[in-house]
């Protein structure tokens, strides 16, 4: 187990890895292949879609949770009745699922008429109906793929996903190349997602000796499940309202152009937010012993600054490369008509850059059971961002929804949440802005300068950009190892040098 635990994580980072490097890679080539208006009809259906998953309503956790508490106390016989009862739940969803999306198909004239061509309009449809199918046979096969994770099977899951990455991208730039769109992108994602589930059913059939017994539902499991998965299911409405409302939005008042240019902000900000959440899970272990045994104290503030100057290293060279060179990295990656999409994702980064470097604020509040708060905040905050969303889109287009969001962020995830963690979680956030404040001076510094010197110069090729951000790297790297990282901070960079040269 500790093997599966040990290869799982390390092929955790592979997975990641690949993902950000398809999207650097693939997404230019896709893009100029497809065309705006193609990759914005695709995008304004894989969003309408992306609310419809909603309708998991938290049960892939619970199944993980059970399944995991049921093989600890060697109940057997159960595992299996629960299997039943979910697969049996989620055919009822995947029912549900293709209705909402019929009803979808059927209004999609009605709804983005005033912004598409007919050709277009008849295309998303297309594209859509392909979605709700794919989306409708992914509930009941998605049981399997929980039991795998609960029982820690991760090395099995990973390889499978890095195949299906690979195969899948390589498979769709053959078909880009023949001239084939968006039908095709979505036909494709569909056989390997199907063959994917297949084959965490037969992996479970084969190896974990999993069945699926059906009987009468227990209604008190079904409660006590219900209970567990509802502040999950608010999360995730909330994460859809956020990152998803938009490209709706934008399809029924701008177009499929805008939500093309809207589409490659987000993908950015997917990338951006990868950044900090593979920092946080190396903390993650300790962060939940220490709240069994300290509710309260000084400890739990020092591991939250500690883990937030941390992340916060890698964060602020990132958003401050990203200031310097989004604007010529966009035009070199993107092509020509996406300048929008440097303001939007700076939008989303900037605000996004305090929840990433304080999300070990999550690992307590679960720790400590208390999530109802900051579930019900960010559903609220995201219903604002929603209702903020439709005027501005109208006005401003593509910007005006990124400032919706970014409105959003500041006053839900940065102001209150702050002053909770302050006074109910006890969180020294005062300590915690006066350390990331000083950790500031040196990137701050170092941006405004390279700024006014970038000024003078053009960045119009690969070459030329890879050139400016080695120069402002030699610059920027050696000035805040320095002066804004402390002892702690430089010996995890220095430790695996010094190991090296030990070896050697």
């Amino acid at each position: 187990m500790k093997s599966q635990l040990k290869i799982g994580a390390l092929l955790s980072y592979v997975v990641l890895a690949l993902q950000n490097l398809v999207g650097l890679v693939y997404t230019p080539f896709m893009l100029r292949m497809l065309g705006k208006s193609e990759y914005g009809l695709y995008s304004i259906a894989a969003s309408i879609v992306a609310y419809l998953t909603i309708l998991d309503l938290g049960f892939g956790n619970a199944i993980v949770r059970y399944t995991a508490k049921y093989r600890a106390e060697g109940k057997v016989e159960e595992q299996h009745k629960m299997f039943g009862m979910f697969f049996l739940l989620y055919c009822i969803i995947s029912f549900v699922v293709l209705v909402a999306g019929g009803i979808l198909c059927l209004n999609a004239g009605n709804i983005f008429d005033a912004a598409m061509t007919p050709v277009e309009l008849s295309r998303t449809k297309v594209v859509l109906a392909l979605m709700v199918g794919n989306l409708a046979i992914t509930f009941p096969l998605s049981i399997f793929g929980s039991i795998i994770t609960a029982y820690e099977q991760f090395v099995f899951q990973k390889v499978v996903a890095i195949v299906r990455i690979v195969l899948n991208t390589a498979t769709m730039i053959v078909l880009l190349t023949m001239g084939y769109k968006a039908i095709a992108m979505v036909v494709v994602a569909t056989v390997f997602n199907v063959v994917t589930l297949l084959a965490n059913y037969w992996y479970c059939k084969r190896f974990l000796n999993v069945k699926l017994k059906f009987g009468k539902f227990e209604l008190l499991f079904l409660k006590e499940v219900s209970l567990y998965s509802f502040w999950i299911f608010l999360n995730v409405i909330m994460d859809r309202i956020y990152w998803s409302t938009g490209q709706f939005v934008l399809g029924a008042f701008a177009g499929p152009a805008a939500v093309a240019v809207f589409a490659v902000a987000i993908q950015l900000e997917q990338m951006y937010m990868s950044f900090s959440t593979a920092i946080s899970g190396v903390f993650l272990p300790k962060v939940t012993a220490m709240t069994v045994n300290d509710s309260g104290g000084r400890a739990i503030s020092d591991l939250f600054i500690k883990t937030g100057r941390v992340q916060y290293c890698v964060m602020a060279l990132v958003l401050s490369g990203f200031i310097l060179f989004g604007r010529q990295f966009i035009n070199l990656w993107a092509g020509d008509g996406y300048e929008d999409a440097y303001v939007i994702a700076l939008l989303f980064f900037v605000p996004l850059t305090v929840p990433l470097i304080q999300n070990l604020g999550i690992a307590i509040l679960q720790a400590r059971n208390q999530m109802k708060f900051r579930s019900l905040l960010y559903l609220v905050i995201s219903l604002v961002s929603l209702a903020t969303q439709i005027p501005l889109a109208k006005r401003y287009g593509g910007i005006g929804c990124a400032c919706a969001v970014a409105g959003a962020l500041v006053l839900g995830q940065i102001i209150v949440m702050n002053v909770y963690y302050q006074v109910r979680q006890k969180i020294n956030i005062v300590r915690f802005w006066v350390e990331i404040l000083k950790m500031s001076i040196v990137p701050a510094f170092v941006t405004v300068a390279a700024y006014f010197v970038l000024w003078q110069f053009v960045l119009d090729s690969v070459q030329k950009l890879c050139l400016g951000i080695i120069l402002y790297l030699l610059v920027y790297l050696p000035l805040f190892f320095a002066f804004s990282m402390n002892a702690y901070e430089r010996e995890l960079i220095l430790q695996p040098i010094k190991r090296l040269q030990k070896k050697s």
